[in-house]
């Protein structure tokens, strides 16, 4: 389980790197247009792009850490064994949704890779770029979803009850 510890974190630092960008990449747009009179084609399309994949690729660590939203006014009343089944139970669902996401999604990708298709716009990338992020984000939103059960049947508490609201 070390090893999915090790790319949650590094798929982590990567989206805060991503999203870093996207400001980078939009303050470069707003300067270059309101005060040069230059906008460029590229920064917008390419801040997308990276919101796109910052998103999904960040999904596992957010899981992992209790960072995703959550309604806790039953579930932190409950004894640590219903709390835990209610985790357990909540991941499974997590699990089976991702897994189905990912199963279309890679056929969307795919399809998207085998045709050639662009995105139409001033860059025109390809269009599996950015729906190539789908499945990487829910096939890693699947890894850790079978971490943190690992970790439950390991006798963990991973139920983050504290300080949610």
């Amino acid at each position: 389980m070390r090893i999915v510890t090790l790319i949650e974190t590094a798929m982590a630092w990567l989206a805060a790197g991503l999203l870093t960008l996207t400001g980078v990449l939009l303050t470069y747009e707003v300067v270059a247009r309101y005060f040069f009179n230059a906008p460029t084609i590229w920064a917008a399309e390419l801040s997308q792009l990276c919101l796109i994949w910052a998103c999904p690729i960040a999904m596992g660590w957010a899981l992992s850490h209790g960072r995703h939203i959550r309604v806790t006014a039953l579930t932190a009343q409950m004894p640590r064994p219903l709390r835990q089944a209610a985790e357990v139970a909540s991941l499974l669902v997590i699990l089976c949704f991702s897994g189905v996401v990912l199963v279309y999604g890679y056929r969307i990708f795919f399809d998207s890779f085998e045709r050639g298709r662009t995105t139409g716009t001033m860059l025109d990338l390809p269009a599996w770029l950015p729906e190539a992020s789908i499945p990487a984000g829910f096939l890693l939103l699947i890894l850790s979803c079978l971490a943190c059960l690992w970790r439950i049947w390991q006798g963990d508490d991973i139920t983050h009850a504290e300080g949610q609201e």
